[in-house]
């Protein structure tokens, strides 16, 4: 008797679904695989979009998870430049542009995540720029190269990223951001004024507590941006970096359970027994934490496929790793390990030269340490991850001396609250 070959469907030719797709195939799967993405580009990694390939610091090809042959070497169906349109979950089928249906016997979506876009009037002018894809990438460089003066709109992590790389064009930079500080609300105060002396010492300009009024512009193309004051910051090229929203259009169409992203279980298994989901759409329960997040981080992507796959494949598996993101500035590199809901913190304490730019900062609640960010010191996420996870007091000294290692700082049993 012939076994029937199953199809399982990988919608998202993003890090996520290829990383799917090369669990699938590590993990003895050997039916067919098909993954599909709306992009003309092969599978790639964001985070050089607004670091070092933005800046020009690395080639195009450092950039894709795979090589070119990969995907027909481990046969898989890399279908690019292809748009689902439409999700039968009770007949287990997708249908695609230009009126094509694709069966499955287990879905992963991985259909990542869309830029907000400003509504304010000239917002639609040449010259204004998002920063999601390759593609976006290619044109934001090509305007720094060509550009005197760059406004740039958020002062989030692409909002400040793209700014290092518009200076590193020897561009003059201003960056717009309604909050008080950058990074406010992810940080706190004590390391966002961090972050704003690192920008202000490299000459850019932080326009603090601005509304967006329009964008000014000459003949459709973008010349500055009026703020809610009235005053204008002239610009030769506008970036735009306000957030980002999950693709869960699909997902909730279908009748999937969505709420901020779709929602999955720790197996990161969806409403539907057949469907999973993975990276920037996930809202994801973590075990230790207690609650669903949905992250929008490189790790997240990156990881959380290999559970993905295993659950497709009927198999035990849980994602509850500590998140994790990382962030380069000038000559300030970060990790950052742990979550902190916002403002739910006692005090940021800090271990090393702050003022040399070599530290560590600790987020701390009720004598627990939430999460650490290393600045330009290495080696130290997997130590930082499992002060966190064990959720148990430090002793504050032993915490701020860089002479006492930091797996010796924790004291007294874990605390059952989160």
């Amino acid at each position: 008797m012939t076994t029937r070959q199953q199809t399982f469907v990988i919608v998202g030719a993003g890090l996520a679904g290829a990383k799917a797709a090369e669990a699938l195939r590590t993990d003895g799967f050997t039916g067919r695989v098909v993954l599909l993405g709306e992009e003309t580009e092969r599978p790639y990694d964001r985070p050089p979009l607004s670091k070092d390939y933005l800046q020009g610091k690395s080639e195009k090809d450092k950039i894709y998870v795979h090589p070119k042959a990969w995907y027909a070497e481990h046969d898989i169906e890399l279908r690019l430049d292809t748009r689902v349109t439409g999700l039968d979950l009770a007949a287990h089928r997708l249908s695609v542009t230009g009126g094509e249906r694709i069966g499955y016997d287990k879905l992963l979506l991985a259909t990542g995540s869309a830029v907000r876009r400003l509504s304010v009037p000239g917002a639609e002018f040449d010259g204004v720029y998002y920063l999601r894809s390759l593609a976006d990438c290619e044109a934001i460089k090509a305007a720094f190269a060509a550009a005197g003066r760059v406004a740039i709109i958020g002062a989030g992590w692409i909002g400040l990223e793209t700014a290092a790389a518009a200076r590193a064009a020897d561009c003059e930079v201003t960056v717009i951001e309604m909050g008080e500080l950058p990074l406010l609300e992810v940080l706190g105060r004590e390391v966002a004024e961090i972050y704003a002396a690192l920008h202000r010492a490299h000459g850019v300009t932080l326009c603090l507590g601005a509304g967006v009024e329009e964008i000014t512009g000459t003949n459709r193309r973008a010349t500055g941006v009026r703020l809610a004051d009235g005053s204008v910051i002239d610009a030769d090229a506008v970036v735009v970096g306000v957030g980002i929203t999950p693709n869960a259009a699909l997902a909730e169409a279908a009748g999937l359970h969505v709420d901020n992203g779709v929602v999955v279980d720790e197996h990161l298994a969806t409403s539907d027994p057949d469907v999973v989901a993975a990276g920037d759409v996930a809202n994801a329960y973590y075990p230790h934490l207690r609650t669903h997040l949905r992250l929008e981080h490189w790790s997240a992507a990156l990881n959380q496929p290999a559970v993905a796959a295993a659950t497709m494949l009927g198999r035990d598996a849980a994602y509850d790793r500590v998140p994790y993101f990382f962030s380069d500035q000038y000559e300030m590199g970060m990790e950052y390990s742990g979550y902190v809901a916002r403002g739910n913190y006692d005090e940021v304490v800090f271990r090393g030269d702050v003022a040399k730019g070599e530290y560590v900062a600790f987020w701390l609640h009720h004598g627990r340490v939430l999460a650490g960010m290393n600045v330009n010191v290495w080696d130290l996420t997997d130590t930082i991850a499992a002060l966190v996870r064990s959720g148990r007091p430090v002793d504050r000294a032993k915490l701020v001396d860089p002479d006492v290692p930091l797996d010796q700082v924790a004291g007294g049993p874990a605390s059952g609250a989160r």
